[in-house]
C-alpha cells in the first residue's frame, strides 16, 4: 500500500466517531468513499472530468498501474470507457468499506476487536488508536474554524464530509456554526484556492464532488 494514506483512508477515518465507535452517514458512506477514490485518483492526475451533454463523465488519463491498489478497480473500469461519476460511485462504492477499513486498521489509526453477543452474534467494536486522527481534526479545524488555506488533501476530504451532511455531528470537535457552514460550502463548491492544484484537477474534483452531493442527497439507497 502507498506509504502516505489516500483521502478515502482519512475521509473514513474522519468519519469515526470515537465516543460511540460508530462511523457517521453509513447510509451514504459508499457514496462519500467513492467519491473519495476520485479524488485521490484527480489529484494524482490518473483521471479527469469532461462535458458529455448535460452531463460530466470522468475519464482515465495517464499510463500505468494505478498509484495504489486500493484505486485500481475504479481507475480499470475507467480505463475502458468514460463513465457519468454518479455511475463511477454507484459501481465503486459499495465495495470500498470492508478494504478501506481493513487499511485504516492496518495502518495501526484504528482497532478492532471481533467478539460474539450471547455467545451467537458476531460483533465488531472499533476504537481509535494512533494519533492521526486528532492530526486530521486538527487541519480540518485550522480550515473551518480559523479560515486557514487547507492543502488540497484536506480541502478533498472536507468537500466529502460537508457533501455527506455530516459535518454537525463534528460539533464537539469542530463547533457547528454558520461561518464553518459557510466555508464548507465554499470548499463543496470548489473554492480551494491555494489549495487548487491545477484547473484540470480543479474541474475534476469540482464534478466528483457536485455529483457526491446529488447521490447523497437525491438518489436511492442501495
Amino acid at each position: 500500500m502507498s506509504e502516505e494514506p489516500l483521502i478515502v483512508e482519512d475521509t473514513l477515518l474522519l468519519l469515526f466517531q470515537p465516543d460511540s465507535g460508530t462511523i457517521a452517514g453509513e447510509n451514504i458512506l459508499f457514496y462519500v468513499l467513492g467519491g473519495a477514490v476520485l479524488a485521490d485518483l484527480a489529484l494524482a492526475g490518473r483521471v479527469e472530468a469532461e462535458e458529455h451533454g448535460l452531463f460530466t463523465r470522468v475519464r482515465a488519463v495517464g499510463e500505468g498501474d494505478a498509484p495504489d491498489p486500493l484505486l485500481a478497480p475504479a481507475l480499470t473500469s475507467l480505463s475502458k470507457k468514460a463513465q457519468d461519476v454518479q455511475a463511477v460511485l454507484a459501481g465503486i462504492g459499495p465495495q470500498l468499506r470492508g478494504p478501506v477499513l481493513d487499511r485504516v486498521v492496518s495502518r495501526g489509526d484504528l482497532n478492532r476487536a471481533e467478539g460474539k453477543v450471547l455467545g451467537l452474534f458476531p460483533t465488531t467494536k472499533l476504537t481509535l488508536a494512533g494519533e492521526r486522527r486528532s492530526d486530521l481534526i486538527r487541519g480540518v479545524r485550522a480550515a473551518l474554524i480559523d479560515g486557514d488555506d487547507p492543502d488540497p488533501r484536506t480541502a478533498a476530504s472536507i468537500a466529502l464530509l460537508s457533501a455527506s451532511g455530516t459535518l454537525p455531528q463534528f460539533h464537539a470537535e469542530i463547533p457547528w456554526g454558520s461561518d464553518v457552514y459557510t466555508r464548507a460550502k465554499r470548499l463543496e463548491d470548489g473554492d480551494w484556492g491555494a489549495a487548487a492544484a491545477s484547473s484540470a484537477v480543479v474541474r475534476t474534483m469540482n464534478a466528483v464532488i457536485m455529483n457526491t452531493v446529488i447521490a447523497a442527497t437525491v438518489l436511492p439507497r442501495l
